[in-house]
């Protein structure tokens, strides 16, 4: 049987690896700040049964941080022919193709973490909701000349409809 979600004779272009230190370091300030919300019933209240709520976001948090480097490895794109391919995810993998054509803006965001450590994120806008794409992770450089490379495809692409 084969696994449909493969493409075949692929290159996949991955993000830095230095997106795994932002994913980190925003998932476990999320994790403290979640977990401190969530003991002040315990605190206040006295009752230790309510400790296991943020006890259990704990565990959830810990799995979720030592999953970070295979998350982030799993992220990738490619240009092909006609549109942009890109896909992350481990259990849940997410695949979307971009036409050219429908693209309608290509945005470059840089977080604080973000530009600590020298990357950017692109962001694709379509027409249509679900087909948004974030390409989180790309040394800045590289996310410059993708985004014009990206503008200028779409503009080649629009002008021949």
């Amino acid at each position: 049987m084969t696994n449909r979600l493969e493409i075949p004779n692929a290159e996949w272009r991955r993000v830095s690896p230095r997106y795994v230190v932002v994913d980190f370091v925003g998932t476990l300030v999320f994790a403290i700040v979640a977990c401190a919300v969530t003991s002040i019933p315990a605190v206040l209240t006295g009752n230790a049964v309510l400790w296991a709520i943020p006890a259990s976001l704990a565990v959830i948090f810990v799995i979720t941080l030592a999953l970070t480097p295979r998350r982030v490895r799993s992220i990738g794109y490619q240009l092909r022919d006609d549109d942009l391919l890109f896909r992350r995810g481990l259990m849940f993998q997410r695949f979307v193709a971009v036409p050219y054509g429908r693209m309608q803006l290509v945005d470059i965001n840089r977080g604080p973490l973000d530009r600590a450590v020298g990357l950017s994120e692109l962001k694709l806008v379509t027409a249509a909701a679900a087909t948004g794409v974030v390409i989180p992770g790309l040394v800045a450089s590289d996310a410059e000349e993708l985004r014009d490379r990206l503008v200028e495809l779409a503009e080649s692409r629009r002008a021949g409809l």
